[in-house]
């Protein structure tokens, strides 16, 4: 769980393990009380996220108080070891994150395109009876920590082969080396981009869970049919629409959502 604070009318914090992150509204007047600030709310360190860039979602911060940046982080009876200055932690997203674990069927095969550090793999791989998690991702610092959490939380080790598969590469690239009867694809800017490598990888009455940032008025249509042509395009594939979910506002007027789609 994430705990929100707020200091005067406009600071607001999160808390991941025992490292605060204030946002962007920061006022340097009060950087006096960020020792008693620590304290009170018993972290290591506090620091500000300035910004999050390019397709392998690298932060640049600044140091507030404190100097370690490496923490654990609990979440729906997960671990998840991160350092906040090397890979970016998504907020808002633990209850999409454990209903996704939920969905999983037993004996499943899951390929996570955008794995990060383990935000959809982990808690599958602890809350599902999934066969086989194949867990891509791009970024060398996230793979490090998703092989750190995949051993923290103990997903191999009853196992009698490995149920959760890291991968260090390009999705688009590795995504359709396999055949899935779950795709997930946790990533929000230019996804539709990689909706033909998930298209390629999912079997046929597989499941695709594909995000998308949207304007209010086109929730109902766009994702639908930016999955639907990519579907039609490889091998005149139809889609069954499951469900729409609404994340979180990502912007004035839009919306982060989910598209859970059945691909035949």
């Amino acid at each position: 769980m994430i705990f929100y604070y707020f200091l005067g009318d406009f600071l607001k914090w999160k808390k991941i393990g025992d490292i605060l992150i204030v946002d962007s509204k920061f006022d340097e007047d009060i950087s006096d009380n960020l020792e008693s600030i620590a304290a009170r709310h018993n972290v290591k360190s506090i620091i500000k996220i300035d910004q999050i860039e390019g397709q392998k979602r690298e932060p640049t911060i600044s140091i507030l108080y404190g100097n370690e940046t490496e923490t654990i982080h609990k979440e729906n009876g997960c671990l998840f070891n991160l350092d906040l200055s090397k890979v970016m932690w998504a907020k808002g997203n633990n209850n999409e994150r454990l209903r996704i674990a939920k969905l999983v069927g037993k004996g499943e095969t899951v390929v996570d395109m955008f794995a990060g550090i383990g935000y959809f793999s982990i808690p599958i791989g602890v809350h599902s009876q999934a066969k086989q998690i194949y867990s891509i991702e791009i970024n060398p610092n996230s793979y490090h920590f998703l092989k750190n959490n995949i051993e923290l939380n103990k997903i191999n080790e009853k196992a009698e082969y490995d149920r959760m598969v890291p991968i260090l590469g390009d999705c688009a690239v590795e995504a359709p080396k396999y055949s899935a009867d779950r795709v997930l694809m946790g990533y929000v800017k230019t996804t539709h981009h990689f909706l033909r490598p998930a298209m390629e990888c999912v079997k046929d009455g597989g499941i695709i869970h594909y995000h998308e940032t949207v304007p209010d008025k086109l929730i109902e249509t766009r994702p639908y049919e930016r999955v639907k042509q990519v579907a039609f395009e490889c091998g005149e594939r139809e889609v069954e629409v499951l469900n729409i979910q609404k994340i979180k506002r990502y912007a004035p007027g839009v919306e982060h959502i989910v598209l859970d789609a059945r691909i035949y």
